[in-house]
């Protein structure tokens, strides 16, 4: 049976860019996953640091600022950042305007990197199922499983033990 050239050629652009957007998305929970390891490493290396007193080198984008390691340690913890300030008037004898750093409250950067990573797997899993269906396989067994929360276990453990 002889099928359109057309058709097929559609139907493999459709499949290849179904499945490009897979594994792109297994890419960006990849990456976030990485950065989200670095913040808790850099976290527990503040924690374990025997000299609590000293400074430490944040980056901030493309640029390094030395901070003292307690406000860093808070940064890190309550997702603090630091909203950068340029006060109109600044003093008469500098060419350059002063650049003030002020403290504002974020949502805390681990707990955004969770919430997007969680958003991707799920997204992640209507891409896998979208790409299964346009190659004509059947949907996956348990792939639409989500983990139970802490309370949930809880609960079971109370209910095995008596």
């Amino acid at each position: 049976m002889a099928r359109d050239p057309a058709f097929v050629l559609r139907y493999l652009a459709e499949v290849e860019e179904l499945a490009e957007d897979v594994l792109a998305a297994r890419q960006q929970i990849v990456d976030l996953d990485v950065k989200r390891n670095r913040n808790r490493e850099a976290l527990r290396a503040l924690q374990k640091d025997p000299e609590p007193d000293g400074k430490a080198m944040v980056c901030f984008g493309n640029m390094f600022i030395e901070l003292p390691k307690a406000q860093t340690k808070e940064m890190l913890q309550k997702g603090l950042g630091f909203h950068t300030e340029h006060p109109t008037g600044g003093s008469a004898s500098s060419s350059e305007p002063a650049v003030l750093l002020t403290p504002v409250p974020l949502v805390s950067d681990q707990e955004h990197l969770d919430e997007e990573i969680n958003n991707l797997r799920k997204e992640l899993r209507v891409k896998v199922n979208r790409l299964f269906e346009a190659q004509g396989k059947a949907e996956l067994k348990g792939f639409n499983l989500n983990p139970m929360t802490a309370e949930e276990m809880k609960l079971i453990n109370r209910i095995l033990e008596g």
